[in-house]
């Protein structure tokens, strides 16, 4: 079957990039057939390179999100690598950084002045509590912006509070400058005009609290920290089987009463006062619980589910993330594909959106400058690779 042009194809990125959220928003753009230069510090570059050796002496963050990437090495503070990023930016079409407060005005970088001697240039830029604004000049870092965002505080068990997981800031960050960079290419391919393009982590995150905000401000009562339950409905948790554990789910009214009569096998529980709305039974949650578990912990989990099931009862088994690596869903829909690392292979997940009659582009993970003397060459200082390597430029 062919497939058609990746919808980036043409597109030239060149990205001043570290850590998670501008390469995350990158990677995203690289998958769809842009050309991502992915500009490193000639000593170690991206310092996500570091954080750990797990997939074949690389950092399990930075083959997650810099395949498909071109690694140019290049020294911004010196007079040769500042010409060479400006011959770079003439051929480009978006330039993404993530540089720390203050660096990208100090380097010339700032959209104002990208605006000036690079006029068809979308700036991204990825800060951590805005450009402007009395954290301007702060650091930020994920676990940081979590705290201040109030995620911290509905997050966990009543009696200790914990972080996410992932790096959440970071890839919610990553996903608006993204989409950001997709709003502005189109803004100029159909006016002609470009927009700069700027994202916090604080204020994506912000946004991604927009529930627990809005039902804290206006009802007085800020959502308390649930473990595995949801805060505001029930039930929706883990309840144990006579084997194991699973999460249900009941979204509304008639899924409720379905629960009762063929899961439960009691009609009258469906009209008990106590949980005849959601807002019922979270306020009865430990009674509505003790009902549920003394039902489901006479069944195996495999009958648990079967019912559940039968019943049209959301409900999920509780993996860790081993199981999501061999999961059936992903291994039957063929969502993972093999990309090269430096010192072998690995699998990727491929992009969750789909587009038909499109393959996305999943190219290998670039080492550290694998690709300078390549775009040297196509600046045209190809005779100049040694002196530059010498002199510390590249």
């Amino acid at each position: 079957m062919t497939t058609a042009a990746p919808p980036l194809d043409g597109i030239t990125v060149v990205s001043l990039e570290q850590a998670v959220a501008a390469p995350f928003a990158t990677r995203q753009l690289a998958d769809l057939g842009a050309r991502v230069i992915k500009v490193e510090r000639p000593d170690g570059g991206d310092f996500a390179r570091g954080y750990d050796e797990a997939v074949h002496g690389n950092a399990s963050y930075f083959v997650w999100l810099n395949r498909g990437k071109e690694s140019l090495t290049l020294d911004l503070k010196s007079d040769e690598g500042a010409r060479i990023l400006t011959d770079l930016l003439e051929g480009a079409d978006v330039l993404v950084q993530n540089l720390g407060p203050g660096a990208a005005a100090r380097l010339g970088l700032d959209a104002d002045t990208l605006a000036r001697h690079h006029p068809r240039v979308i700036p991204c830029s990825v800060t951590g509590w805005g450009s402007t604004g009395p954290w301007a000049g702060r650091k930020a870092y994920d676990l940081l912006v979590q705290c201040e965002a109030g995620l911290l505080s509905v997050t966990g068990t009543p009696g200790e509070m914990v972080k996410a997981g992932i790096s959440v800031a970071d890839i919610a960050a990553g996903m608006y400058a993204y989409s950001g960079i997709l709003a502005a290419l189109l803004r100029r391919a159909t006016t002609g005009a470009v927009s700069a393009v700027e994202v916090s982590l604080f204020e994506a995150l912000a946004e991604w609290m927009g529930h627990p905000a809005y039902y804290a401000t206006y009802s007085g009562t800020t959502p308390p920290r649930s473990g595995a339950r949801h805060a505001t409905i029930a039930p929706y948790g883990p309840f144990g089987t006579a084997d194991g554990t699973i999460l249900l789910v009941v979204q509304n009214d008639r899924e409720w009463w379905r629960l009762c009569t063929d899961v439960l096998g009691d009609d009258a529980v469906a009209d008990d006062p106590r949980f005849v709305t959601n807002s019922d039974r979270v306020a009865h949650r430990d009674e509505l619980e003790k009902l549920i578990s003394a039902r489901l912990a006479a069944l195996p989990t495999t009958e648990a589910v079967d019912l559940l099931d039968a019943a049209g009862i959301a409900n999920a088994g509780i993996n860790d993330v081993a199981d999501l690596a061999t999961h059936p869903v992903l291994a039957e829909r063929g969502r993972w594909h093999e990309i090269g690392v430096p010192g072998g292979t690995m699998r990727a997940l491929r992009p969750p959106a789909d587009l038909s009659g499109v393959a996305p582009v999943m190219g290998d993970v670039p080492a550290l400058g694998a690709h300078t003397d390549a775009i040297l060459h196509e600046l045209g200082r190809g005779h100049r690779v040694a002196e530059l390597r010498a002199a510390g430029v590249v």
